[in-house]
């Protein structure tokens, strides 16, 4: 690389490399396609990003006409969105995300495994029609996280879905036990939660109705349902 972090060749492949293959910058904009737009919800999803570097990237991908802003006067109130350029690193993205759920494994001893960003995760999943109207309250229980982390609630109402790292005082519909890694290896697609239910990995407790329909309720990462689609695609 030049001093200045270019590669000093004209190729488009070095040129689209210099914007999009600085540390972080690739996990920002799959927190983008999730739905993530303000910062504090982009950094959720990046926790271990300084938060200095990632005002630092948000510049550089506006200053490169991946993002703007949101409103375009950049109110406080306001938050990020792609450009038509970013929205055409979609597919980019999720082909990536494709590729390393198929070919690439993490460590079952190693520390990726990490119920914060997997519940961040998960909380934008949640298919909300199959709920009623009134409020549902799943609470989670993570055996193997650290004591601070082990427990979590997605508390639905009106649509809405908010992750809670605290108790938000309403009764439970539905308690789920796991361990982390058993959950994110459902989460992306690595193992079944039938499986797991029926050899109690994982353990649900609370309405029968909600048992029932918990599978559907907890949609899979958008990564598990491209790459199923890719699967459905490819000639015989």
């Amino acid at each position: 690389m030049t001093e200045d972090g270019g590669y000093g060749q004209f190729c488009p492949v070095a040129k689209a490399a210099e914007i999009l293959a600085t540390r972080w910058t690739l996990l920002i904009l799959r927190e983008m396609i999730c739905g993530s737009s303000r910062f504090n919800e982009i950094h959720r999803g990046v926790p271990l990003m300084p938060r200095a570097l990632l005002s630092k990237r948000l510049k550089e991908l506006q200053a490169a006409g991946v993002l703007e802003q949101n409103p375009p006067d950049g109110t406080r109130s306001g938050g990020y969105r792609l450009t038509a350029a970013g929205e055409e690193l979609r597919p980019i993205i999720i082909s990536m995300g494709i590729w390393g759920q198929r070919w690439v494994e993490s460590a079952a001893d190693g520390p990726d495994w990490d119920a914060g960003v997997l519940m961040w995760d998960m909380h934008r999943r949640i298919d909300t029609s199959l709920l009623g109207d009134g409020r549902t309250v799943l609470q989670f229980e993570y055996g193997d996280a650290p004591e601070e982390m082990r427990l979590w609630w997605l508390l639905i109402e009106t649509g809405n879905v908010d992750l809670c790292v605290s108790d938000p005082g309403f009764a439970v519909d539905l308690y789920v036990l796991a361990d982390v890694q058993t959950m994110a290896r459902i989460w992306i697609g690595k193992d079944s939660l039938a499986r797991a239910v029926d050899e109690e990995d994982i353990v649900l407790h609370g309405d029968a109705d909600m048992r029932r329909k918990f599978s559907r309720v907890l949609q899979l990462s958008p990564i598990v349902e491209a790459s199923k689609q890719s699967s459905r695609l490819q000639p015989f």
